[in-house]
């Protein structure tokens, strides 16, 4: 089933108000949502308000709990999210590097004691409404089994970048693996002969930048004793390197000759971020799609928050 997006976002502010949190905070976590269901990255959208709500009634989220900046240089930050949303935390960070990027033309942000923070592109689409470059990572759950090992030790480790084009950004935004029956492998799947040992050695340097980098834990210990994702994003000005309109013009003029190559009959040359800006005007009009999953649970938070469902 479809839903209009506004009718989705003041659902979910409802619901984000009841369960603790003020009403900026709420805003802001339904908006994280609502621009992936748009953007048809579903699986970061409403689908995971279920989960939100079970770890707040376990005490794994404290909706009163303030993120704040812990240290602070003028072209780093250091962010304690304080065992609330990860989305609140790192918007925090955000804006604060993107001010220190147009001063210092590269800044970078780590976050601790987060929690999950929807899609790593949303961190990279604020800095590219700057004029800025952006790349934000996040450590998770132990999902991923590392080359020639028979248990998850590391996590999916998102990784996003952007940077600005035309008609739309480059947006890539992807986890550092891949989903199999066999369970969830590094990209190049179990054999070492497809170079999955450069999924695993992706997925190594997130935990470093962001687990251990943070002083937190690492995806393998999220589960076990305290329960904390950390974060990494980056942000820098590419007026530093030359005319942001002739780079935007460059980058532009190299997505489209790769949109524009040779291909196999029948098939269509996408570039990151080309499925997602189509979807979003498309959903924007259409409305957002539901699975009758995610809808019953919608539902079912609503008669227990006493929220009229959409």
């Amino acid at each position: 089933m479809r839903i209009q997006a506004t009718d989705e976002r003041h659902y979910l502010v409802e619901v984000f108000t009841k369960l603790g949190f003020n009403q900026d905070d709420s805003q802001l976590l339904a908006d994280t949502l609502v621009d992936a269901d748009l953007r048809g990255i579903s699986s970061h959208g409403i689908q995971r308000l279920a989960w939100y709500r079970r770890m707040i009634k376990e005490g794994t989220i404290i909706p009163q709990n303030k993120a704040k900046i812990i240290r602070e240089l003028p072209g780093s930050v250091l962010v304690d999210a304080n065992q609330n949303m990860g989305q609140l935390a790192t918007v925090l960070a955000t804006q604060k590097i993107i001010e220190k990027a147009k001063k210092t033309g590269v800044a970078i942000a780590v976050i601790r004691n987060s929690n999950h923070f929807g899609t790593a592109g949303y961190y990279t689409r604020l800095a590219l409404e700057a004029g800025l470059v952006g790349v934000a990572l996040t450590n998770t759950r132990p999902l991923v089994v590392p080359t020639n090992a028979t248990q998850a030790f590391l996590g999916s480790n998102a990784f996003a970048f952007g940077f600005p084009a035309s008609p739309h950004p480059f947006m890539f935004d992807g986890a550092t693996c891949v989903v199999s029956g066999g369970g969830v492998l590094t990209l190049g799947g179990n054999d070492e002969e497809n170079s999955n040992y450069k999924g695993m050695g992706n997925s190594i340097v997130i935990e470093l930048l962001t687990g251990i980098l943070a002083q937190g834990s690492i995806s393998a210990d999220t589960v076990s004793g305290k329960h904390d994702f950390s974060q990494f994003v980056m942000v820098l000005n590419p007026a530093f390197f030359g005319d942001p309109e002739v780079l935007k013009k460059d980058a532009t003029s190299m997505l489209d000759r790769i949109r524009q190559l040779e291909h196999i009959p029948g098939k269509e040359i996408w570039v990151p971020g080309d499925r997602e800006y189509r979807l979003l005007a498309e959903n924007k009009e259409k409305g957002v799609t539901i699975d009758e999953k995610t809808y019953q649970e919608m539902k079912e938070i609503g008669t227990e928050l006493g929220i009229d469902v959409p």
